[in-house]
C-alpha cells in the first residue's frame, strides 16, 4: 500500500473515544462508512497527564485498517518520541506524528520516522507558535495543529484556532497537509477547512455517538467541498 495522505478533506476518527471492548467492530464500522485515516492517540502520563495505549493496541487493529487501504495515523503525545518510533512502525503505523515540545532534536526524530517507513507528522500545542514548524516545513508530510490542549478527549474547540491554521497554511505553502485535532465536529470543522486544514481528527464527535458510522458520514459531509 502506498503511504500517501489522501487528497481532499479527510475525517480521521480517533479511537481515544472508542469503546475498547468493541474496538475492532467500531473501527470496522467507520472504515466501511468511508474513513481512510484512523487516528491513534498515544499518551505517556508525562508529556500529558493521562496514560493511554501502546503498540499492542495499534497492532490489534492494523490489519483492519490496511485491508481497507486506510492509514494508521499515530499521534505520539509522549516525551522523547524518537525512542519509540521503531515499536510503532513495527506495529503498523503509516503516519507517526510527534510534538515539537517533546524532543530537543526535531530533525533527529523526523529522520528516525522516515527511516522506519511511516510518513512524518509534527504537532504543535495551542500555545506553540507557527514559527516552531518553520525549520521542518520541508521535512514533514503533515503538521498537526492542536485545537485543544493535548491530553483529553471531549474538550471545547479553542477559539482563534482557525487563524493559526491559516498562518500554517501560508507558511507551508502546500508542502505538507494540515491536520486539526480537538473539539472538531460539524460546527467547528468547516471553518478549519476554509482556513486550510485537510485532515480532521474527531473522537467524541464520532465514537461518542450512538452510531459512529453515521456520525462519521455527517462530519465528512460537513467538510466536503461545496459546489
Amino acid at each position: 500500500m502506498s503511504r500517501t495522505i489522501p487528497q481532499g478533506p479527510r475525517v480521521a476518527p480517533s479511537i481515544l473515544s472508542a469503546d475498547f471492548g468493541a474496538l475492532r467492530s467500531q473501527v470496522a464500522a467507520v472504515l466501511e462508512a468511508g474513513a481512510r485515516i484512523i487516528h491513534v492517540d498515544v499518551m505517556d502520563g508525562h508529556f500529558v497527564p493521562p496514560l493511554t495505549i501502546g503498540p499492542a493496541v495499534l497492532a490489534s487493529i492494523a490489519d483492519l485498517i490496511h485491508e481497507s487501504e486506510a492509514l494508521a495515523d499515530v499521534h505520539l503525545m509522549i516525551e522523547r518520541p524518537e525512542r519509540h518510533v521503531q515499536a510503532f512502525a513495527k506495529a503498523g503505523a503509516d503516519i507517526i506524528t510527534f510534538h515539537a515540545e517533546a524532543t530537543p532534536d526535531l530533525a533527529l526524530c523526523a529522520s528516525r520516522i522516515r527511516e522506519a517507513g511511516p510518513l512524518v507528522g509534527l504537532a504543535l500545542n495551542p500555545g506553540t507558535p507557527v514559527a516552531a514548524a518553520a525549520q521542518m516545513a520541508g521535512e514533514v508530510d503533515m503538521v498537526l495543529c492542536m485545537t485543544v490542549s493535548p491530553g483529553w478527549g471531549g474538550q471545547k474547540f479553542i477559539s482563534g484556532s482557525t487563524e493559526k491554521v491559516a498562518e500554517l497554511a501560508a507558511m507551508l505553502g502546500g508542502r505538507a497537509a494540515i491536520e486539526v485535532d480537538g473539539g472538531i465536529d460539524a460546527a467547528t470543522a468547516p471553518g478549519c477547512a476554509r482556513a486550510g486544514a485537510a485532515v480532521f481528527v474527531a473522537g467524541s464527535a464520532i465514537f461518542g455517538r450512538p452510531d459512529p458510522a453515521a456520525a462519521y458520514a455527517e462530519l465528512a459531509e460537513a467538510v466536503a467541498p461545496s459546489g
